[in-house]
């Protein structure tokens, strides 16, 4: 009896032990970027250039020690179109500047994972899957979704968003606006109303969700920087559209 008691201890520690070793910090982020065929070799490399300095710059690490547990724990894919979604960098602990240079270097040294159509909803719906299985905890959990049009893969990505909302998670987005057209569709980067709008009724949702602009994607650093500094401080830029 004594040998069977231990053994339902045993079995009974083993399932509660990891839901008590999750990590607290202070915000779950998920960094989705758009590899879609619209993203030359050119805005791809200035978009993972702009990511990596975003998470090493000082500001958004002052952010991140001005936390209760003064770290948060990042993840970063890439999605296109149907099924093209992946994990480029799982999920890490930022604390400091080491983690964050190291995370930065990593994401500078991946090779691209996509090039295809444009299904936002394919990248909520891959970016929520990677809550469940992150090794920390945090009350807050946030997808920043960056792009340069619209949804034209997957399901509907009002359905996508209004799941993962169902959820308790907050979805921002930051829009890349193009210069010119695309000859073949100019309304997938340039739909009526503006990228932006339609990022904010289509795309983003939950408390204080916003959406920031990138003029282009050479501007996208300094845009990516605000957004992280805004969703590590749980606010919203006093100058960013929000979610009517």
């Amino acid at each position: 009896m004594r040998r069977y008691l231990c053994a339902i201890a045993l079995i009974v520690l083993s399932l509660v032990t990891p839901a008590r070793a999750a990590e607290p910090v202070d915000l779950l982020l998920v960094l989705a970027a758009d590899v879609s065929r619209s993203v030359d070799p050119t805005k791809f490399q200035l978009q993972r250039e702009g990511y990596a300095a975003a998470i090493a710059d000082r500001r958004v690490l002052d952010a991140i020690r001005s936390g209760r547990n003064g770290r948060i724990a990042v993840l970063f894919l890439e999605w296109s179109g149907i099924g093209n979604q992946a994990v480029v960098i799982d999920w890490t602990l930022i604390d400091g500047p080491k983690a964050a240079q190291a995370f930065g270097d990593r994401l500078l040294e991946s090779p691209r994972s996509f090039a295809d159509r444009t299904s936002i909803s394919g990248g909520i719906d891959f970016a929520v899957a990677q809550f469940a299985r992150a090794p920390y905890f945090a009350k807050r959990q946030t997808i920043d979704v960056s792009g340069d049009g619209t949804n034209n893969a997957g399901r509907d990505v009002t359905q996508s968003r209004d799941d993962a909302l169902a959820l308790g998670i907050t979805i921002n987005g930051l829009v890349i606006l193009s210069e010119r057209p695309l000859p073949w569709n100019p309304e997938h980067t340039n739909p009526p109303g503006g990228l932006a709008n339609y990022y904010r009724v289509n795309v983003t949702g939950g408390p204080g969700s916003f959406v920031l602009e990138a003029k282009d994607f050479s501007s996208f650093g300094q845009a990516i920087i605000k957004k992280m500094i805004a969703e590590i401080a749980d606010a919203t830029p006093p100058d960013a559209p929000t979610r009517r």
